[in-house]
């Protein structure tokens, strides 16, 4: 096997989105147009969307590094909205996308029709949440989309799987159906919940970092699997177990949370890249056999799946937001502003799911003919993946600016932040003081004034951000002192070398002496960081 096609997919991703950072452009949708234009580039390979690799594979790790950086407590007061989205709307567009398809092109059966109804129906787990917090949408907002994208996909494999069943000729009836998307949810959500506590008990026991992130990283394979080979969601379990893990994490050693941290980062950020550029990959392949329709007709109906797609989110989001405020049932009785299911809306970019979940559809039915117009499906699948990306994608920034919406004050942020640190400040001093008095705990006096000096520091620093800027260089107090501290590390990590190069120290006690630096620079940095 030659993997060299692999290891160019992965880095020209990873060139891409880190190009992207750079500019104004989410990295979805720098991605996504690179894709299309290296499809049709002369050497580059065929890069299959293959289902078989991106459902079990892919959407796992993605699944659970969103769960574990949601807000199981944001997600809860937000439920009403997330379970009309996740799964209210997406049945809703699966219907919609396949009356429409059904009444637009020629001799496509009812059941081929919902089949493209469900691969269509779900918004991307990353697009949506990505560009949000790109553009800083208002944090409710962002917690609606996040909480959406964790279940939706569950919703659409399962509806997509009856649909197929049907239009194979497998004798699925919409009773056994909806018997089965019943099935799937409670057993996705069984499997997780019987999964998450032992995960959690076993990662507790395991002192060594090392392990416990190796733990981590099989965690949503492992939840995903089980589930699917009960017949359950795997979406669900890695969910739940995902939610379950970050809301506990903080019992989890320091060594463990900040390399787990890292990892998931890099694990997204590689697994993300790859995905973006597959989809544009998928070009050349979608549009290589129309047959027996023409392109010009095959783009027509493209427009229009695509408009059902955009029209039937605001058809779904508005009465599902105000509705409830009629008829007194809303959470806390305060009126929405229009502007926020407008966004909510619009924000319905679709994804690799979408695709690989196409390219699932077997070509052949039960009786042995061919899946009727499957090629026309995937295009449409395509085009409209391409469509919400690229055309909701670019334009959401600019609506987000003309609505005037804004994310989170961060002068406000900083306030509530410095306000905890002094609570939890005068917490960790009271407890010094108890532990100083048990003669077992006495310190020489100087290591007493640092345990104090670091603990006025640490509440400080968040004060520090909300003080006056130096005129001279418009830093803050605490952005020069991150400064001054790195440039007195930097003078000591340049002696370590220079003795290393003189040999009068060795190469493992460099290795030693710079990570006690790297850790005293990441601390005075985190010290000076919200994030």
């Amino acid at each position: 096997m030659n993997a060299f096609p692999l290891l160019m997919l992965v880095a020209g991703s990873a060139a891409v989105a880190g190009l992207a950072r750079r500019t104004p452009v989410p990295a979805p949708l720098l991605l996504v147009t690179v894709g299309l234009v290296a499809s049709y580039v002369p050497g580059v390979p065929d890069y299959a969307l293959d289902p078989h690799v991106v459902l079990p594979l892919i959407l796992p790790p993605l699944l659970h590094t969103a769960a574990l950086e949601s807000s199981y407590l944001d997600l809860r007061a937000n439920l009403r909205p997330v379970i009309l989205l996740s799964i209210g709307y997406v049945l809703f567009a699966t219907a919609a996308v396949g009356l429409t398809a059904y009444a637009l092109v020629p001799g496509l059966p009812l059941t081929a029709a919902l089949v493209l109804g469900a691969v269509v129906a779900p918004p991307d787990a990353v697009a949506a949440t990505a560009i949000a917090r790109r553009v800083g949408l208002p944090s409710k907002i962002t917690t609606i989309l996040q909480g959406e994208s964790l279940v939706n996909d569950a919703t659409a494999i399962t509806a997509f799987k009856v649909a197929l069943a049907a239009a194979v000729g497998e004798g699925a009836s919409w009773a056994g159906g909806l018997g089965e998307f019943a099935l799937a949810a409670v057993g996705g959500i069984g499997v997780g919940l019987a999964l998450m506590v032992p995960l959690h008990w076993l990662r507790l026991r395991l002192k060594e970092p090392l392990l416990q992130n190796t733990m981590s990283l099989l965690i949503p394979f492992v939840a995903y699997a089980l589930a699917e080979e009960l017949h359950a969601s795997g979406v669900l379990a890695v969910v739940v177990v995902g939610l379950y893990l970050g809301h506990r994490s903080w019992q989890v050693d320091f060594a463990t949370r900040l390399q787990e941290a890292a990892v998931w980062k890099m694990v997204a950020f590689v697994l993300e890249s790859v995905v973006f550029a597959l989809i544009g990959l998928q070009l050349r392949r979608v549009v290589s056999d129309l047959e027996p329709f023409g392109l010009g007709e095959a783009l027509w109906y493209a427009a229009v799946v695509l408009a059902t797609v955009i029209v039937s989110r605001f058809v779904w989001v508005f009465p599902t937001t105000y509705l409830p405020l009629r008829l007194g049932s809303a959470g806390d009785g305060k009126r929405t502003p229009w502007t926020h299911p407008f966004v909510v809306s619009w924000a319905g970019m679709r994804g690799v799911v979408s695709l690989a979940v196409a390219f699932s559809i077997p070509p052949t039915v039960h009786d042995g003919g061919p899946f009727p117009a499957l090629n026309l499906v995937l295009f449409l699948t395509f085009t409209t993946v391409i469509g919400t990306l690229v055309g909701q994608g670019l334009t959401l920034p600019l609506l987000i600016r003309k609505l005037g919406l804004r994310g989170t004050d961060a002068q406000k942020e900083n306030l509530i932040e410095a306000q905890a640190q002094s609570e939890a400040s005068r917490a960790a001093e009271t407890r010094l003081r108890e532990l100083l008095e048990d003669p077992a705990n006495r310190l020489p006096q100087p290591l007493e004034d640092r345990l104090r000096t670091v603990l006025e520091r640490r509440r400080n620093a968040v004060w520090e951000r909300l003080g006056a800027v130096n005129p001279e260089t418009g830093e803050s107090a605490d952005e020069t002192y991150r400064r001054l501290a790195g440039e007195m590390i930097d003078a000591e990590r340049s002696v370590f070398v220079e003795l290393r190069d003189a040999r009068r120290i060795d190469d493992e006690m460099l290795r030693t002496l710079l990570r006690r630096l790297d850790l005293e620079e990441a601390a005075a940095y985190r010290e000076s960081e919200a994030d």
